[in-house]
């Protein structure tokens, strides 16, 4: 065991004597429940006092029953709900001083010095006002005998922290704001058949994963004569055998002029010019229901987490906060500089300035029209006479066809001729190489699995005809796409290159898999799809048993040995626990698990779950645990199982899955345009340098390219898994969540970072 900072601060004793109150306001958003969730659980873990305020700030206002104690079985079954089960209403009587003063009297009355607040731009600026006169407040309420002295000084100073939940994914400062991925996964499954109406970002998104024809968005207005270039790429679309248009129009879409371009002006215009039978499609408050996503899930947790964090470490002097996402990490941000830059794209867009208007929103917002661009201008360079081939190889899974279609159409607007390898490795080897045009991978994007084919098959053996092949195709360079055969297969391929000059040619692997085990990438292609798949079925196993009190449901997820989905979607489903080979178990553990159960079933909370990762233990297996917990738990609870199988493979690709694997496969054949002028020596391409066999991946906000050399040292190849994996140190929270009895140890110096950066320090303690 590690020595513990003898300074160190036990955090289940940081809120003993303060208490948070939690509020949604605005437009609900899903996600919204699972941020309370987390404020509730992580506060109540604390040893703080923890209060819901119902319906916004209205309840803020009239108090009374509307301001209620939480308690952890309350936050119970909230994961799979919609909007926030906690009410959000409109509140004019908080936009006067009247208001907030009633407020700031019943936040006095009950103790409560912490504000987390769920909502937009709006809901968070009014909470800032609300902090910035609490002093003036508490002294008004002093003079007209509401409160005491004392109880003014034990209230002298509020926190605030805020967490934005708003499906628009407006909010400036966040690359993703509660609610949105939802929103998208409602609107992407209307798409898939006709055309939608949505906000700016959701617009975008939605116009690369369904492969639309064109997009209108207010940042983004369409050049003079936009008419005749649409009515010609809808011609050309037709005459190339394409039976279906689809335009997506953002609310508040406008010409150059600032003039509105209307879903029903588009259909009058495509009906007059073209004479195609054309149909509109608003949906409105359709966009905020459902039940929420994983990745909302999961987000709205963590994000709940380290709120609390930031209330309890606030003093007066720290500035009001929102917790937002900046990649894979939660980070706070200061509230009213967000709120600024938020209310200045606003500005820009009324005075015309859209380029600027599309830099204040965001790196992540430039990137999507950056790439919107390439697929709707539909401009070809000059003929460059390089040849790419793409090949998938390992397990097929969603997204695979979204990132070959956005690599062929990216490769053909750079002027190369692409490539189709059939079958992987195999198919290299056996000839199974033809043309791909524009129009082949038209509707890819919507469809699961892969259109290519994939097998798991390693090139080792087949490397002197896979040579022959490459010399004879005369191909340039190749994009593989897939999981961990396909890193293994290429660094086979790269190892080869001293034997055949023929395989010296820049490669680059997109990850690809539900596994997410790629060395060189935080997340796969597939991995999102997978879990919302894991996700909805846990949700649907859990309610299976609403009739039925005290039952137990073990289920067995994929992954291999990497207990990813398992851990995430512990997250996403409220898993009581997860099994996974990279945190090592043992009878004692399964023990303790069993006797959470049990005492979890005495209270008002009658359903347990625990996830499985398939190969988390050879000998503890699905069918052992399930054996375990039947029998410990007799007479308190009875236990089901579930083997989910290769369901978590299939279906159609999710918008993140969609929207990840189009920027991945532009990005790839981006680089290899790039990287092939590099290597172009004497009339030929040579590459044998470490740096052009490269993993393209994911890491913290942007997309980087890692060379296999570099790779293969952080890699276990026995295993098929990365040696440091970001995911593993998100797991103390989901066992804080479930409520487990761990004690985590750090010091005051360490407290002042984010709750997930320093969650890989801590000391885990199980009692």
């Amino acid at each position: 065991m590690a020595n513990i900072n003898t300074a160190g601060v036990d955090p289940t004793k940081m809120g003993v004597g303060r208490a948070i109150a939690v509020l949604t306001s605005g437009g609900d958003a899903q996600g919204m429940n699972a941020a309370v969730r987390a404020t509730v659980r992580v506060g109540l873990y604390t040893g703080a006092k923890v209060f819901f305020v119902h319906e916004g700030y209205q309840g803020l206002v009239d108090g009374g029953n509307h301001i209620r104690p939480a308690t952890w079985e309350s936050v119970s079954m909230m994961l799979q709900l919609g909007g926030t089960v906690i009410g959000s209403a409109r509140c004019k009587d908080f936009q006067t001083r009247e208001g907030r003063l009633k407020a700031a009297y019943n936040l006095v009355k009950l103790g409560v010095t912490n504000l987390c607040v769920i909502g937009g731009d709006g809901s968070l600026t009014g909470a800032n006002i609300f902090r910035t006169e609490w002093s003036d407040l508490l002294k008004d309420l002093i003079s007209k005998g509401k409160i005491k002295n004392e109880e003014a000084k034990a209230s002298s100073h509020l926190n605030i922290v805020g967490m934005v939940g708003s499906i628009d994914n407006d909010f400036c400062g966040t690359d993703m704001t509660i609610g949105t991925d939802s929103a998208l996964h409602r609107i992407i499954e209307v798409v898939d058949s006709i055309t939608t109406t949505a906000q700016s970002y959701l617009a975008l998104v939605t116009a690369l994963a369904c492969g639309a024809d064109w997009v209108f968005i207010p940042e983004m207005p369409p050049d003079d004569g936009w008419e005749d270039h649409l009515c010609r790429r809808l011609t050309e679309t037709r005459n190339a055998g394409s039976r279906l248009n689809v335009i997506i129009v953002a609310e508040g879409a406008i010409n150059k002029d600032g003039k509105p371009i209307t879903c029903d002006q588009l259909k009058d215009l495509v009906t007059k010019s073209l004479g195609f039978d054309t149909r509109a499609t608003i949906l409105g408050h359709v966009q905020r229901g459902g039940t929420p996503s994983a990745f909302d899930r999961v987000l709205g947790s963590r994000m709940g987490v380290e709120a609390v964090m930031a209330l309890l470490e606030a003093t007066p002097e720290t500035p009001a906060c929102v917790v937002s996402l900046s990649g894979n990490q939660a980070v706070r941000l200061p509230l009213m500089e967000c709120v600024q830059v938020t209310k200045d794209v606003t500005v820009a867009m009324n005075e015309g300035r859209f380029d600027d208007a599309i830099k204040l929103r965001g790196r992540y917002l430039f990137i999507l029209i950056f790439n919107t661009r390439f697929f709707f201008v539909h401009l070809f360079l000059h003929q460059s006479n390089i040849n790419v081939a793409i090949l998938n190889v390992g397990a097929p899974c969603a997204g695979m066809n979204a990132a070959v279609r956005a690599a062929v159409r990216i490769g053909l607007i750079q002027g190369h001729n692409m490539l189709a390898i059939h079958d992987g490795f195999e198919g290299l080897a056996e000839e199974k190489i033809e043309p791909i045009t524009w129009n082949t991978v038209g509707d890819w994007t919507g469809k699961g699995g892969s259109e290519l084919g994939t097998k798991r098959v390693l090139p080792g053996k087949y490397m002197e005809e896979i040579s022959l092949n490459i010399a004879k195709y005369n191909i340039h360079a190749l994009v593989i796409i897939g999981g961990f055969e396909a890193f293994s297969g290429a660094l086979e391929m790269v190892q080869g290159r001293g034997k055949y000059e023929e395989l010296c040619v820049p490669m680059v692997i997109i990850p690809a898999t539900v596994s997410n085990n790629v060395p060189g990438s935080d997340f796969s292609i597939g991995a999102d799809t997978a879990l919302n798949t894991i996700t909805t079925t846990c949700d649907r196993i859990k309610q299976s048993a609403a009739g039925t009190k005290r039952r137990v449901f073990i289920i067995e997820t994929m992954g291999g040995y990497c207990g990813y989905l398992a851990t995430m979607a512990g997250f996403s489903a409220g898993a009581d626990a997860a099994y996974i080979y990279e945190e090592k178990f043992g009878i004692r553990d399964l023990e303790r698990n069993v006797e959470h159960l049990v005492e979890k079933m005495k209270t008002t909370v009658k359903r347990g779950l625990i996830l499985r990762n398939e190969n988390c233990n050879s000998n503890y297996t699905t069918d052992f645990i399930f054996n375990l917990y039947s029998e410990e738990g007799k007479g308190v609870f009875d236990c089901r199982k579930n083997v989910l199988g290769h369901m978590q493979q299939g279906g159609t690709p999710t918008p993140f899955d969609r929207n990840f694997a189009t920027k991945m496969g532009a990005k790839a054949v981006l680089w290899l345009t790039e990287k092939l002028k590099e290597c172009y020596r004497h009339g030929r391409i040579f590459a044998n340098t470490p740096d052009s066999a490269c993993v393209l991946g994911m890491r913290k906000r942007g997309l980087v390219l890692q060379p296999l050399a570099e790779l293969k040292e952080q890699t276990d190849f026995e295993h098929r898994i990365p040696k440091n994996q970001w995911w593993l140190k998100l797991r103390p929270i989901m066992k804080i969540l479930a409520k487990y009895k761990i004690v985590i140890m750090f010091s005051q110096r360490v407290l002042k970072n984010s709750i997930f950066k320093i969650l890989l320090l801590f000391i885990i303690l199980q009692q």
